[in-house]
């Protein structure tokens, strides 16, 4: 199975709208905190609607809980960063693999980066920053299931 996990997420909404796709394409989700808002169970429910019984969610306290979770788990790291050298696209994602999306404000912090086992990017037109965090899960886990099946 494949992971996504969303590190400190700032947006309720785009939280849901990533936890409606994990739902809905059997991905499970891991919530790195501390969150920009209440992760509580009824504040999730609000943002990811009825969704939330058909998606595997675990929370993770801190960034070294998840470290030791993963590394339990064997999970391999893809970090999905504008400061990525490799397409999504060509990167070989392997099932298990946890796809990490950064903070909507600010991304991940250098110690998270160097944590990752490969950083792959959604290629945009020059001039502009970036893509809604939600659109680039979106892209990133549909090339990951077609993939690996």
């Amino acid at each position: 199975m494949l992971h996504l996990a969303l590190y400190q997420p700032d947006i309720p909404q785009n939280t849901g709208t990533m936890l409606r796709m994990a739902a809905c394409l059997g991905v499970a989700v891991e919530i790195i905190e501390p969150a920009g808002f209440d992760v509580s169970d009824r504040n999730l429910r609000r943002s990811g609607m009825d969704y939330l019984d058909h998606v595997a969610i675990t929370r993770h306290r801190s960034w070294d809980s998840f470290q030791a979770w993963r590394e339990a788990a064997g999970c391999r790291l893809v970090l999905a960063t504008t400061a990525g050298s490799v397409p999504y696209t060509q990167h070989a994602f392997r099932d298990g693999d946890c796809v990490l999306m950064g903070r909507e404000s600010a991304g991940v912090p250098e110690a998270v980066h160097a944590a990752a086992e490969a950083r792959v990017v959604v290629p945009i037109r020059p001039g502009l920053r970036s893509l809604n965090v939600a659109v680039c899960a979106a892209m990133i886990l549909g090339e990951a299931i077609r993939q690996t099946g």
